[in-house]
Protein backbone atom coordinates (compact mmCIF):
# COMPACT_ATOMS: atom_id res chain seq x y z
CA UNK A 1 0.00 0.00 0.00
CA UNK A 2 2.83 2.32 0.92
CA UNK A 3 4.72 1.49 -2.15
CA UNK A 4 1.56 2.37 -4.23
CA UNK A 5 1.31 5.81 -2.67
CA UNK A 6 4.72 6.81 -3.65
CA UNK A 7 4.23 5.48 -7.12
CA UNK A 8 0.96 7.71 -7.53
CA UNK A 9 3.11 10.30 -5.83
CA UNK A 10 5.75 9.47 -8.09
CA UNK A 11 3.40 10.25 -11.31
CA UNK A 12 1.35 13.46 -10.32
CA UNK A 13 5.19 14.86 -9.43
CA UNK A 14 5.64 13.49 -13.30
CA UNK A 15 2.56 15.31 -14.74
CA UNK A 16 3.46 18.08 -13.01
CA UNK A 17 6.94 18.56 -14.19
CA UNK A 18 5.99 17.72 -17.68
CA UNK A 19 3.55 20.84 -17.64
CA UNK A 20 6.18 22.83 -16.65
CA UNK A 21 9.15 21.35 -18.52
CA UNK A 22 6.88 22.21 -21.70
CA UNK A 23 6.14 25.74 -20.63
CA UNK A 24 9.74 26.70 -19.13
CA UNK A 25 11.20 24.69 -22.24
CA UNK A 26 13.64 22.97 -19.19
CA UNK A 27 17.09 21.60 -20.55
CA UNK A 28 16.31 17.81 -21.58
CA UNK A 29 19.07 16.64 -19.07
CA UNK A 30 17.81 17.81 -16.28
CA UNK A 31 14.69 16.40 -17.03
CA UNK A 32 16.36 13.11 -17.26
CA UNK A 33 18.39 13.59 -14.11
CA UNK A 34 14.99 14.37 -12.44
CA UNK A 35 12.98 11.55 -13.37
CA UNK A 36 16.22 9.03 -12.14
CA UNK A 37 16.49 10.90 -8.70
CA UNK A 38 12.73 10.18 -8.13
CA UNK A 39 12.53 7.15 -8.74
CA UNK A 40 16.05 6.58 -6.87
CA UNK A 41 13.69 8.16 -4.05
CA UNK A 42 11.05 5.02 -4.77
CA UNK A 43 13.78 2.12 -5.20
CA UNK A 44 16.78 3.64 -3.35
CA UNK A 45 18.81 2.45 -6.93
CA UNK A 46 21.22 5.57 -6.77
CA UNK A 47 20.35 7.79 -9.72
CA UNK A 48 23.91 7.66 -12.01
CA UNK A 49 23.05 4.10 -12.21
CA UNK A 50 19.81 4.44 -14.03
CA UNK A 51 21.20 7.42 -15.86
CA UNK A 52 24.19 4.84 -17.21
CA UNK A 53 21.68 2.01 -18.11
CA UNK A 54 20.12 4.54 -20.34
CA UNK A 55 22.82 5.98 -22.08
CA UNK A 56 24.14 2.20 -22.89
CA UNK A 57 21.05 1.09 -24.39
CA UNK A 58 20.53 4.59 -26.08
CA UNK A 59 23.87 3.99 -27.89
CA UNK A 60 22.99 0.61 -29.53
CA UNK A 61 19.10 1.44 -29.89
CA UNK A 62 19.29 2.07 -33.74
CA UNK A 63 15.43 3.31 -33.78
CA UNK A 64 15.09 6.43 -34.80
CA UNK A 65 11.73 7.05 -34.02
CA UNK A 66 12.98 6.66 -29.96
CA UNK A 67 15.27 9.61 -30.05
CA UNK A 68 13.27 12.14 -28.47
CA UNK A 69 12.38 9.76 -26.10
CA UNK A 70 13.34 10.41 -22.18
CA UNK A 71 13.96 6.49 -21.69
CA UNK A 72 15.56 4.61 -24.35
CA UNK A 73 15.84 0.98 -22.42
CA UNK A 74 14.12 -1.77 -24.26
CA UNK A 75 13.17 -4.69 -21.90
CA UNK A 76 12.77 -7.52 -24.28
CA UNK A 77 9.30 -8.76 -24.55
CA UNK A 78 10.49 -12.40 -22.99
CA UNK A 79 11.62 -10.31 -19.90
CA UNK A 80 9.14 -8.16 -19.44
CA UNK A 81 6.39 -10.89 -19.72
CA UNK A 82 7.32 -14.24 -19.14
CA UNK A 83 5.69 -16.89 -19.84
CA UNK A 84 1.92 -15.27 -19.91
CA UNK A 85 -0.05 -16.04 -22.39
CA UNK A 86 -0.83 -12.57 -23.97
CA UNK A 87 2.14 -10.02 -24.68
CA UNK A 88 -0.02 -6.64 -23.67
CA UNK A 89 -0.18 -4.79 -21.04
CA UNK A 90 -1.55 -6.29 -17.75
CA UNK A 91 -1.98 -5.94 -13.76
CA UNK A 92 2.34 -6.37 -12.99
CA UNK A 93 0.74 -9.34 -10.12
CA UNK A 94 -0.34 -11.10 -13.50
CA UNK A 95 3.73 -10.78 -14.55
CA UNK A 96 5.18 -12.26 -11.66
CA UNK A 97 3.07 -15.04 -11.36
CA UNK A 98 4.42 -16.18 -15.06
CA UNK A 99 8.10 -14.78 -13.79
CA UNK A 100 7.72 -12.01 -16.05
CA UNK A 101 9.71 -8.85 -14.58
CA UNK A 102 7.31 -5.91 -15.83
CA UNK A 103 6.12 -3.63 -13.40
CA UNK A 104 3.72 -0.75 -13.30
CA UNK A 105 5.42 2.54 -12.67
CA UNK A 106 2.95 4.95 -13.17
CA UNK A 107 -0.02 3.94 -11.16
CA UNK A 108 -2.65 2.91 -13.49
CA UNK A 109 -2.32 -0.82 -12.20
CA UNK A 110 -1.16 -1.96 -15.47
CA UNK A 111 2.77 -2.97 -16.66
CA UNK A 112 3.12 -1.92 -20.10
CA UNK A 113 6.84 -2.39 -21.80
CA UNK A 114 6.29 0.56 -24.34
CA UNK A 115 5.54 2.93 -21.45
CA UNK A 116 8.56 4.98 -20.30
CA UNK A 117 7.72 5.22 -16.61
CA UNK A 118 6.78 1.72 -16.25
CA UNK A 119 10.25 0.95 -18.04
CA UNK A 120 12.36 2.64 -15.69
CA UNK A 121 10.44 1.73 -12.42
CA UNK A 122 10.84 -1.76 -13.83
CA UNK A 123 14.89 -1.57 -14.67
CA UNK A 124 15.25 0.28 -11.19
CA UNK A 125 12.79 -3.28 -9.37
CA UNK A 126 15.31 -5.58 -11.21
CA UNK A 127 18.27 -3.78 -9.63
CA UNK A 128 16.72 -3.50 -6.11
CA UNK A 129 16.41 -6.80 -6.26
CA UNK A 130 19.98 -7.96 -5.78
CA UNK A 131 20.97 -4.92 -3.57
CA UNK A 132 22.46 -1.24 -3.50
CA UNK A 133 26.28 -1.82 -3.38
CA UNK A 134 28.33 -1.72 -6.82
CA UNK A 135 29.30 -5.44 -6.54
CA UNK A 136 25.39 -5.92 -6.10
CA UNK A 137 24.56 -3.38 -9.43
CA UNK A 138 27.33 -5.29 -11.26
CA UNK A 139 26.32 -8.73 -10.56
CA UNK A 140 22.73 -7.95 -11.72
CA UNK A 141 23.50 -6.29 -14.85
CA UNK A 142 25.90 -9.37 -15.41
CA UNK A 143 22.32 -11.72 -14.76
CA UNK A 144 20.30 -9.35 -17.40
CA UNK A 145 23.23 -8.78 -19.92
CA UNK A 146 25.31 -11.56 -19.65
CA UNK A 147 28.02 -9.75 -21.03
CA UNK A 148 31.25 -8.33 -19.61
CA UNK A 149 31.86 -5.44 -21.81
CA UNK A 150 28.70 -3.96 -21.25
CA UNK A 151 28.82 -4.14 -17.66
CA UNK A 152 31.95 -2.65 -17.44
CA UNK A 153 30.85 -0.34 -19.77
CA UNK A 154 27.33 0.96 -17.65
CA UNK A 155 29.58 0.42 -14.32
CA UNK A 156 31.85 3.17 -15.95
CA UNK A 157 29.23 5.60 -17.29
CA UNK A 158 27.73 5.62 -14.29
CA UNK A 159 31.25 6.61 -12.36
CA UNK A 160 31.58 9.01 -14.85
CA UNK A 161 27.82 11.02 -14.38
CA UNK A 162 27.95 10.39 -10.46
CA UNK A 163 31.92 12.62 -10.85
CA UNK A 164 30.57 15.52 -12.82
CA UNK A 165 26.72 15.18 -11.74
CA UNK A 166 25.56 15.73 -15.08
CA UNK A 167 24.89 12.98 -17.85
CA UNK A 168 26.11 14.94 -21.13
CA UNK A 169 30.19 14.73 -21.53
CA UNK A 170 30.13 16.08 -24.39
CA UNK A 171 33.52 17.97 -24.63
CA UNK A 172 36.31 17.29 -27.45
CA UNK A 173 39.93 17.83 -28.08
CA UNK A 174 42.21 17.17 -30.74
CA UNK A 175 45.03 14.74 -29.54
CA UNK A 176 48.18 17.07 -29.92
CA UNK A 177 47.80 20.03 -28.36
CA UNK A 178 48.20 23.55 -30.55
CA UNK A 179 51.81 24.81 -30.47
CA UNK A 180 53.37 21.76 -31.66
CA UNK A 181 54.15 20.23 -35.20
CA UNK A 182 52.64 18.07 -36.23
CA UNK A 183 50.95 16.45 -39.86
CA UNK A 184 48.37 13.83 -40.66
CA UNK A 185 46.25 12.64 -43.03
CA UNK A 186 43.77 9.71 -43.87
CA UNK A 187 45.29 6.41 -43.50
CA UNK A 188 42.46 4.65 -42.31
CA UNK A 189 42.03 1.33 -44.43
CA UNK A 190 45.43 0.93 -45.51
CA UNK A 191 47.08 -2.04 -45.79
CA UNK A 192 49.74 -2.96 -43.28
CA UNK A 193 52.98 -6.22 -43.76
CA UNK A 194 53.93 -6.15 -40.08
CA UNK A 195 52.19 -8.98 -38.17
CA UNK A 196 50.39 -10.79 -42.13
CA UNK A 197 48.14 -9.19 -44.07
CA UNK A 198 45.53 -6.61 -42.65
CA UNK A 199 43.78 -3.05 -42.63
CA UNK A 200 45.49 0.10 -41.05
CA UNK A 201 42.35 0.44 -37.56
CA UNK A 202 43.09 4.11 -37.78
CA UNK A 203 45.39 7.75 -38.65
CA UNK A 204 48.99 8.28 -37.98
CA UNK A 205 49.68 11.59 -36.39
CA UNK A 206 53.34 12.08 -37.30
CA UNK A 207 55.35 14.24 -34.83
CA UNK A 208 58.24 14.74 -32.39
CA UNK A 209 59.41 11.94 -29.82
CA UNK A 210 57.74 13.24 -26.97
CA UNK A 211 55.04 15.66 -28.25
CA UNK A 212 52.27 15.15 -25.33
CA UNK A 213 49.27 13.11 -26.30
CA UNK A 214 45.37 13.96 -25.17
CA UNK A 215 42.15 12.47 -24.27
CA UNK A 216 40.01 13.60 -26.75
CA UNK A 217 36.87 13.14 -25.00
CA UNK A 218 35.61 11.74 -21.57
CA UNK A 219 35.76 8.46 -20.52
CA UNK A 220 37.24 5.79 -18.69
CA UNK A 221 40.93 4.16 -18.99
CA UNK A 222 39.68 0.48 -19.64
CA UNK A 223 43.30 -0.82 -21.22
CA UNK A 224 47.28 0.00 -21.10
CA UNK A 225 50.38 -1.64 -21.42
CA UNK A 226 52.30 -3.21 -24.53
CA UNK A 227 51.05 -5.04 -27.38
CA UNK A 228 53.73 -5.54 -30.26
CA UNK A 229 52.05 -4.11 -32.58
CA UNK A 230 50.36 -0.81 -30.99
CA UNK A 231 53.37 -0.62 -28.61
CA UNK A 232 52.91 1.54 -25.58
CA UNK A 233 48.82 1.85 -25.63
CA UNK A 234 46.37 3.06 -24.02
CA UNK A 235 42.67 2.45 -24.60
CA UNK A 236 40.06 4.67 -23.46
CA UNK A 237 35.80 4.69 -23.92
CA UNK A 238 33.77 7.18 -23.55
CA UNK A 239 29.63 7.35 -22.97
CA UNK A 240 28.83 6.78 -26.32
CA UNK A 241 30.43 3.31 -26.67
CA UNK A 242 33.47 4.25 -28.58
CA UNK A 243 36.60 3.21 -27.93
CA UNK A 244 39.79 5.54 -28.60
CA UNK A 245 43.32 3.52 -28.88
CA UNK A 246 45.87 5.99 -28.87
CA UNK A 247 49.31 3.34 -29.53
CA UNK A 248 52.87 3.90 -30.30
CA UNK A 249 53.48 5.94 -26.94
CA UNK A 250 56.75 7.01 -26.27
CA UNK A 251 55.70 6.88 -22.05
CA UNK A 252 51.87 7.34 -20.00
CA UNK A 253 51.49 9.97 -17.76
CA UNK A 254 53.06 9.20 -14.29
CA UNK A 255 50.12 7.82 -11.86
CA UNK A 256 47.27 6.91 -15.13
CA UNK A 257 46.40 3.80 -14.29
CA UNK A 258 43.41 1.25 -15.89
CA UNK A 259 40.03 2.23 -14.33
CA UNK A 260 40.99 6.23 -14.22
CA UNK A 261 39.12 8.59 -15.21
CA UNK A 262 40.24 11.12 -18.12
CA UNK A 263 38.76 14.69 -19.32
CA UNK A 264 39.07 15.88 -22.92
CA UNK A 265 42.57 17.55 -23.33
CA UNK A 266 43.94 15.57 -20.32
CA UNK A 267 47.19 14.26 -21.11
CA UNK A 268 47.68 10.32 -21.36
CA UNK A 269 50.63 10.00 -22.93
CA UNK A 270 53.17 11.35 -25.30
CA UNK A 271 53.73 10.26 -29.06
CA UNK A 272 56.67 7.68 -29.68
CA UNK A 273 58.10 4.81 -32.15
CA UNK A 274 57.02 2.11 -30.06
CA UNK A 275 56.09 -1.15 -31.64
CA UNK A 276 56.11 -4.07 -34.24
CA UNK A 277 57.93 -6.38 -31.50
CA UNK A 278 58.62 -7.51 -27.70
CA UNK A 279 58.39 -4.78 -25.05
CA UNK A 280 60.66 -1.98 -25.22
CA UNK A 281 60.89 -2.19 -29.09
CA UNK A 282 61.33 0.96 -31.04
CA UNK A 283 62.65 3.16 -33.92
CA UNK A 284 61.08 0.69 -36.63
CA UNK A 285 58.93 3.49 -37.93
CA UNK A 286 58.97 7.87 -37.43
CA UNK A 287 57.28 9.06 -34.34
CA UNK A 288 53.83 9.44 -34.68
CA UNK A 289 50.80 8.73 -32.58
CA UNK A 290 47.85 5.72 -33.94
CA UNK A 291 44.42 7.16 -33.16
CA UNK A 292 42.01 4.66 -33.88
CA UNK A 293 38.11 4.69 -33.48
CA UNK A 294 35.94 1.58 -32.58
CA UNK A 295 32.15 0.99 -32.02
CA UNK A 296 30.47 -1.16 -29.48
CA UNK A 297 26.60 -2.77 -30.88
CA UNK A 298 26.21 -4.21 -27.35
CA UNK A 299 27.32 -7.42 -29.45
CA UNK A 300 30.55 -6.85 -31.33
CA UNK A 301 32.99 -4.49 -32.11
CA UNK A 302 34.66 -2.56 -34.92
CA UNK A 303 36.84 -0.55 -36.23
CA UNK A 304 35.78 2.91 -38.12
CA UNK A 305 37.56 5.84 -39.66
CA UNK A 306 38.39 8.56 -36.89
CA UNK A 307 39.54 11.21 -39.65
CA UNK A 308 36.69 13.10 -40.20
CA UNK A 309 36.18 13.65 -36.13
CA UNK A 310 39.87 14.30 -35.80
CA UNK A 311 39.61 17.09 -38.83
CA UNK A 312 36.37 18.43 -36.60
CA UNK A 313 38.24 18.35 -32.92
CA UNK A 314 40.98 20.06 -34.91
CA UNK A 315 39.20 23.04 -36.18
CA UNK A 316 37.00 24.05 -32.92
CA UNK A 317 39.91 23.13 -30.52
CA UNK A 318 41.02 25.99 -28.13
Amino acid sequence: MIQRCLLLTFTIFLLLSTIAHAEENVDIDQEKISLYKQMEAITLIPWYYLAAINRYESNINSDQSDENSLIRIKIPEQKWYGLTPANEPTAESVLEFFNGIGRDGDGDETADHTNEYDILYTMAHYLQQYGHSDQDIRTALWNYYHRELTVLSIMNYARLFKTYQKISLDETAFPIPKGYNYTYHNTWGDARGFGGRRIHEGTDIFAGYGTPVRATTFGVVELKGWNKFGGWRIGIRDIYNRYHYYAHLNGFTDGLEIGDIVEAGQAIGSVGSTGYGPPGTSGKFPPHLHYGMYKDNGKTEWSFDPYPHLKRWESKDP
